[in-house]
């Protein structure tokens, strides 16, 4: 039996690349001393970390738990209702839930999905209030020749069905903001003002945004003003490096440490979601990014 690693020399390891397939190997991504680590030890605890389920889709969930606590925090984004019994059984929160949504295309700026999604999403909120979690993802879908001003309309007639339900079990409805440009062409949400104005409309606590920052640098840039002035919408971000989506490190062009000391200084006290792809071809590389991108962003 291997000796187990202190966490500052685990976490030194990983952001050296030094720590290898003994430990992160083929099987269970991490050994059992390295799952013993105390958690939450070398984290400033400013921001609430936390990693996008499909970025790290390689790994079986129980692997993903094991990696984020191995790394001192303990929440992972857009995780359905199949995985929350493992998420419970490691203490791992799903800061962002997802699975009411028909898809990203077919949102709420569009009155014939709204059948479905008032159904879906009433439904999604009880899971969501049963399971202790707070936060439910949605999205306002693509345009087809619609304009801004109507889609506004429609979205608010839709989500106004959902949002007592959700007022009443205490879960947030987070729409999430994307680039048209080059990831979601047509997607309505594409720019910071046209969310606000739907969070204006709305008039609840329960309704807020899920800032992506990646795709806001593409739309409009001037994150950090953005943030400063808006951060009364934004209940929740994401992060990718741009261009590429992919580490946020010094590849790209975006300042992490600024932008996180940005959140952190609003008194933001939600989530802060990695969303990079990582470019590395093995398990320890893409944890190694990973270790790196939560310790850019523990400001």
């Amino acid at each position: 039996m291997k000796q187990q690693l202190p966490r500052r020399e685990l976490l030194k390891q990983l952001a050296t690349g030094a720590l290898g397939a003994s430990v992160l190997g083929p099987g269970l991504l991490l050994s059992s001393a390295v799952q013993a680590v105390p958690v939450n030890s070398a984290l400033k605890g400013n921001i609430r970390h936390s990693v996008s389920r499909w970025t790290y889709g390689d790994l079986a969930i129980e692997e993903l738990c094991l990696l984020v606590k191995s790394l001192g925090f303990t929440a992972i984004d857009l995780v359905g209702p199949q995985d929350w019994p493992v998420l419970k059984q490691h203490g791992v929160d799903s800061s962002m839930c997802n699975g009411a949504e028909l898809n990203l295309e077919d949102g709420w700026s569009d009155p014939k999905f709204h059948p479905q999604l008032i159904q879906r999403y009433l439904t999604h909120i009880d899971l969501v209030a049963e399971a202790g979690y707070k936060n439910l993802i949605c999205f306002s879908g693509n345009a087809r020749g619609m304009d801004r001003e109507t889609a506004l309309q429609n979205a608010v007639q839709g989500l106004k069905q959902i949002l007592p339900q959700a007022e009443k079990r205490g879960v947030v409805l987070q729409m999430e903001l994307f680039n048209s440009k080059v990831d979601h062409p047509d997607y309505l949400a594409d720019s910071s003002a046209w969310a606000i104005e739907l969070c204006k409309r709305l008039n609840s606590d329960n309704f807020k945004l899920l800032y992506d920052i990646y795709h806001m640098q593409i739309m409009e840039g001037d994150i950090i003003r953005t943030i400063k002035n808006n951060h009364q919408y934004f209940g929740h971000y994401h992060t990718a490096g741009v261009p590429g989506r992919h580490e946020i490190d010094d590849t790209q062009e975006l300042n992490y440490g600024a932008i996180a000391k940005a959140i952190r200084d609003t008194g933001f006290t939600g989530y802060l979601a990695q969303e990079f792809i990582p470019t590395a071809k093995t398990k320890a590389g893409r944890v190694q990014s990973l270790a790196q991108a939560i310790s850019i962003c523990d400001v």
